[in-house]
């Protein structure tokens, strides 16, 4: 499970350059971090978010509810 203390600063990296607010994400079922900007959707692998703008690419255009297991 990803701390709170780390959700509290993790921003999208390709939001966050539009300041301080910018990027902000969203936890969803503990498995995705989704950016309430762009909506990039960002898994977590054992734990850890993979936060590289290629692999929220990757599940931009998947609604929320049909994302699976990363």
């Amino acid at each position: 499970m990803v701390s709170q203390d780390l959700l509290d600063i993790l921003r999208c990296p390709a939001c966050v350059r539009n300041g301080p607010d910018a990027g902000l994400l969203d936890l969803i079922r503990e498995k995705w971090l989704v950016c309430r900007d762009c909506d990039r959707k960002y898994p977590i692998r054992d734990d850890i978010p993979v936060m590289l703008i290629d692999e929220g690419d990757k599940y931009r255009d998947v609604p929320v509810e049909k994302l699976g297991e990363p």
